[in-house]
Parts: structure tokens; sequence; C-alpha cells
């Protein structure tokens, strides 16, 4: 019988290639229609950040203050056999659960940086439903499911709908369906959800519910998308880079950095749980951060050839490949090697969008991952229960380093200036 984490491998070894195959047929609807909502570096961007929230889950790099288990065991006071109302209960209780943590993830510093990466993209479509953390160690989420284990719902149903439940909100991030008449009162529909990744003053912090709206109707935090106020999408602290594992923990840095440098003792405690921002003003003044609203946003991007773009897809398509044949081979690698695999793997996603971010360093990281992949080589004799293909990632790695340190010396390359294009509204079909 598969463990736990193996059948969570073999769910995303299905779910991956359809959640793939609607980004794909969203782009060309959208290259039909001539508008421009994708990207090249930023899908790209998308989709490294998917890949590597699908590695830190599916090796098992969460851990809950409280497992759901454990709460029902302790706390039921009823104890329901499955039916559909169980399944009911247990839908309305995640997505219960889901508002609550969402909604804390906006309100307080430390938890917002496990979410920020959700909001770092500055354009709006299905990839950016991609873009999951991989800076959440530590998770909440299940204190929030306190009703349904008072009610005794099994854990067996839990495990089930989580999945399904994360999924049925993938579709709503798309700008291509306008809003949906009385499915408006009752889910969440891509309207709401632009509403929610746009940073207009009066669209912050709105419409955080899951599936279905009647949280943020209930609780105060619904806001209708409106005609005159077009959404403009980022974060109000654009973070300027494409690399996922910088978007995952960029906040905590500057969280870490700033309770340091200031002065205050009580500031050094409180700047964790304060509302998501807020920094102390000694060191606002010695290190401010640029910030921007709707009228300012200016969107990132780096002045890359057609050769860099097309490099860039061809690694991201290859991480993408290799982290389907961890899911596919999951039993046969075992640990300790998954995580071995799992660790080469979040290293090339930094290595590629570094090179993406023109960052100064691009080449001594694939340096780096080029002398960790050799070494795996050379130790195991084996690439990941595939022997076979050892010799060709060899050979990639080293054409690799090679075209990584080809762009690095072109002057269109070292030319490290970004540019900038100022997009102040978005289209919302």
């Amino acid at each position: 019988m598969d463990t736990p984490m193996e059948a969570y491998a073999n769910v995303l070894l299905y779910a991956i290639p359809m959640l793939f195959s609607f980004v794909i047929l969203e782009a060309g609807y959208s290259w039909c229609k001539g508008t421009r909502v994708f990207r090249s570096l930023d899908t790209i961007s998308s989709i490294s950040s998917g890949v590597a929230n699908t590695l830190k889950s599916v090796l098992g790099l969460t851990v809950f203050i409280i497992g759901y288990e454990k709460m029902e065991t302790h706390l039921a006071i009823y104890e329901v056999q499955a039916s559909w109302q169980t399944y009911l209960i247990a839908f309305l209780s995640l997505d219960f659960a889901t508002y609550w943590s969402h909604r804390l993830s906006h309100e307080v510093n430390f938890f917002w940086n496990k979410h920020v990466v959700h909001h770092t993209s500055e354009e709006y479509n299905l990839a950016v439903a991609l873009r999951q953390p991989i800076s959440e160690f530590v998770s909440l989420f299940f204190i929030f499911m306190f009703p349904a284990a008072l009610l005794g719902v099994p854990p067996e149903v839990v495990a089930i709908l989580t999945p399904v439940h994360f999924l049925l909100q993938f579709w709503i991030h798309t700008p291509h369906i306008g809003k949906l008449g009385v499915l408006e009162y009752i889910i969440v529909t891509p309207s709401q959800h632009r509403v929610h990744h746009a940073l207009n003053d009066i669209y912050i912090d709105k419409n955080l519910s899951g599936v279905f709206c009647i949280w943020d109707r209930l609780f105060g935090t619904f806001q209708e998308e409106l005609d005159e106020e077009p959404p403009v999408y980022g974060s109000t602290r654009p973070l300027d880079t494409w690399n996922p594992i910088k978007q995952n923990f960029a906040h905590l840095l500057m969280l870490i950095r700033d309770a340091w440098y200031t002065n205050s003792w009580w500031d050094k405690l409180r700047i964790w749980f304060m509302p998501t921002g807020w920094r102390p003003e000694d060191v606002q003044s010695r290190f401010p951060v640029r910030s921007v609203d709707q009228h300012s946003l200016v969107k990132f991007d780096t002045r890359a050839s057609p050769a860099l773009h097309a490099w860039s897809w061809f690694q991201c398509v290859l991480t993408t490949l290799m982290l389907m044949h961890l899911l596919l081979y999951f039993k046969e690698i075992g640990f300790p090697d998954l995580f071995i695999y799992g660790a080469f793997l979040f290293l090339t996603i930094y290595a590629y969008t570094a090179l993406m971010d023109k960052d100064k360093n691009a080449f001594w990281i694939e340096g780096l991952r080029c002398l960790f992949g050799l070494a795996i080589i050379w130790y195991t004799a084996d690439w990941f229960a595939l022997p076979a293909l050892r010799w060709v990632v060899a050979a990639e790695l080293l054409i690799s380093l090679a075209v990584v340190g080809w762009f690095v010396r072109e002057s269109t390359y070292v030319n490290t200036e970004n540019t900038k294009y100022s997009t102040l509204s978005n289209s919302t079909g």
C-alpha cells in the first residue's frame, strides 16, 4: 500500500499536466484575441514557482502545528460516518479555514512572507495560480478546522477534499471571464479574485475567500470589481526579480534586517506581529523601501534577447520534466535521495531564474549546479533510478555551463539595467 507521500506524488502526476494544459489553452486564446496577459519571463517565473512548491509539498517540508487527525481525536463531540452531509461540512470547514488562514497572511507581517509570492506577478492569468509558497515551513491552517474536528469529520474525508478544494481555486485566475450574474453572490469568481490580486487602494486585502464568497460578505472583506477602477496587478512593494526563491524569502529577510537594525527592543519584538508592511520608524528612514500604487506602477522586465528567452524556456521545461521523473519514480528513488534530487532542482530553478534576472553571479551559481549534478553522478553512477540518463544529464550540465558563460559575456546580458514599461491598467476581458 502506498504511503501518504507516495499517494500524493501519484495525484500530482495527473494534476500537473492538466493544469499546464489549461495554461497553454489560455495563452493560445489570449493570443487569438490579441490581448497581452502573458509575458514570457513572467510566465516562466510562475511555472518555476509552481515546480518549487510541488517539490516542497511532496517532500513533506511543512510542519503543521496542530494536525487535523490529532485535533479531531481529542476534540470531537460526535463521530459522524462518511456521507454527503459529512463531505459538505468538511468542504465548508476547509473553505472557512482557508479564509482565515488567508486573512492572517494579509494582516500579520510574519505570515505575509508565506503568501507574498502569490502576489508578485504584475500580470493576471492561470499561470499566476501556480505561484505558491515554499517559505511556509510551519502552518497554522488546521487550527481553523476546529468546527470540523468538533463535529467529528473523519480525517480521511478532509484528506480527500483538501486537494479538490485547492484545484477549484485555479480557474479564477483568468482575465477572460466577466461577471457571472447570480453566482457572484455564491462562489468566488474570476471578477472577485481579480480584485484580490489588484494593488488599487480600494481593492487591497479584499476578497480573501477560497471557493464560497460568503465569508467575505459575512466578515466585511468583500469588494466588487468596478468598471471605473480597472485592476492593476502586483505588490505595493515590487521585488523586481523573476527568481521565485528570492520572491519567497525577500519579506522575511527584510523583517530580520529591520529587527536587527532598529534601536528599539520593543520594535524588535513586535515587528513580527504588526500589520503587514509595518516597519520601525528609525529603520524606515535609514533603509527606505520603494512603494508603488495603481498610478505609479511600472512593470518589471529585463532586457533579454530572444536567445535568452528560448534558453530560459528550455530550462523551465527540462526542470518540469525532471520533477515529473521524481514523481514517477518516487518509491524507487526513496529517501534520502529524494531530498538530494529536490535540492538539485531547487538549485536549478535558482540558477536559470538568476540568469533571467541578469544576476552578476549567474555563471557561478550555474557552476555550483554543474558541480552538484556531476558529484551526484560520480558518487552514485546513476541518475535517480535511471542509470542510462546519467550521461545525458552530465552532457546537459556541461553544455548549460558553457551556454550561461556565453550569455554572461554577451553585451546584451552584461548591460544590467532592467527595462520598465508602464501599463497602468489591465484588461479584465
